[in-house]
Order: structure tokens, then C-alpha cells, then sequence
């Protein structure tokens, strides 16, 4: 097997934090006077980090004046709910834990804050990844679906292009793979449909973790 290095998306992906990031999207709406949004509509919402949820929750987005005043709400509620619901998927231990014997390297890339992306993947996933392998977003680096994290986190493991994979639920991790020039396998257990990533380009799906391994080269 030529794969020496699977790079993992976050949040529907490898975890399931729907719960945690709807319950604080609602509890900042219900402050700011605003009608709350229902599970299916957050799911839509997630994806490009926690910026881009509220705004895509707020009646006219980045147009709306409480844009800003919602923007810091949310991070300070999220900050303080972030792992109350939130779990590992099913069958995603297991699959680590066969890549790890395979000898494969684990990163994870996410537009979710750094200090949280570190502080889920040490409470989750602290056998398979490194505080410096688990990557969120920092200011000076371009977040997803920009490479940057991802060729950061490809440089850490000591991995080339030709010898990495790419793994998101979503059409940013499809592009992010793309300009980062690697494959990517999506997963159709996260927040996206598999109808929806085979029209964003999706060539390599996984119904389950457990198919997992049989999709790498």
C-alpha cells in the first residue's frame, strides 16, 4: 500500500457535533431576539466554521447589524458547549485504530477553532494524533478549502502529496483535496448527502468505517 498518511475532516467526519454546534447556534439566536433553527437546517448551515453558521443562521447574514455582536456570542457559547453531546461516529475508533496498526499516519484538518480542534481530537482521539497534527483555524493561514492546513498537517507527518488521502462529508473537503492535490474519500455518515457529493465531485464514497480501508491504494 502506497498511503503512508490519512488526513481527516472534523466534524462530520470522524465526530458528531451537530447537537453541540445547534444548541449553541439556538442558544445565541434566542438571546439576540431571533427565531431559532431546526437540527436540518443547522446541518446545512455547518461546515465552513462557526463564522459561516451564523451567519447563514441570521435573517440576511453579514448584512444583518447584529452580525458581529452574534459572531462573538456564538464563540463564547460554543466555547462552553462544545463537548456535551458531541461523540465519535460509530465504527471510527476501530477504523483508527486498524489504520494505526497498518502503520498509516492520522492528521486532522478543520475550519473549527485551533484550541478546540486540539482539545477534541486529545479528548477523543489522543492515541492516533498529536497536538500538532490536529489542525483548526489560525490567524495568517488560509482556512478550507484553501491546502494550507492540510499541506501544514502533510508536512508534519513527513508525507508527500502522492503518498496522502484526504477524508470530509462535505463539498469543501472535495475542493480542499482538489487543491491540495491529493484523492479524497468522502463519507456518507456526516452532514451531506451521498446524492449531494456526487454532484460536487465526490469519485470515491464510504457508506461506513468499516469500508473504509478498502478504498486506500
Amino acid at each position: 500500500m502506497k498511503t503512508k498518511a490519512v488526513i481527516f475532516d472534523l466534524d462530520g467526519t470522524l465526530l458528531n457535533t451537530l447537537e453541540d454546534l445547534a444548541d449553541s447556534c439556538n442558544m445565541t439566536l434566542k438571546q439576540m431576539g431571533y427565531p431559532e433553527r431546526t437540527l436540518d437546517e443547522v446541518r446545512q448551515f455547518v461546515g465552513n466554521g462557526i463564522g459561516k453558521l451564523i451567519e447563514r443562521a441570521l435573517p440576511g447574514g453579514t448584512e444583518n447589524p447584529d452580525y458581529e455582536k452574534g459572531f462573538e456570542l456564538i464563540k463564547k457559547n460554543y466555547g462552553s458547549n462544545w463537548k456535551n453531546k458531541t461523540r465519535a461516529y460509530d465504527g471510527i475508533p476501530e477504523l483508527l485504530e486498524k489504520l494505526n496498526a497498518a502503520g498509516i499516519k492520522i492528521g486532522i484538518v478543520s475550519n473549527k477553532p485551533d484550541p478546540q480542534v486540539k482539545e477534541l481530537a486529545e479528548l477523543y482521539f489522543s492515541k492516533y494524533v498529536s497536538e500538532q497534527t490536529a489542525v483548526g483555524e489560525t490567524q495568517g493561514i488560509r482556512r478550507k478549502p484553501a491546502p494550507d492546513t492540510v499541506l501544514k498537517v502533510m508536512d508534519i507527518l513527513g508525507v508527500s502529496a502522492s503518498e496522502t488521502v484526504y477524508s470530509g462529508d462535505s463539498d469543501v473537503d472535495i475542493d480542499t483535496a482538489k487543491n491540495a492535490g491529493i484523492p479524497c474519500i468522502s463519507v456518507c455518515w456526516g452532514f451531506r448527502s451521498r446524492q449531494f457529493l456526487i454532484e460536487h465531485g465526490a469519485s470515491i464514497l464510504v457508506e461506513k468505517p468499516s469500508e473504509f480501508i478498502d478504498n486506500l491504494k
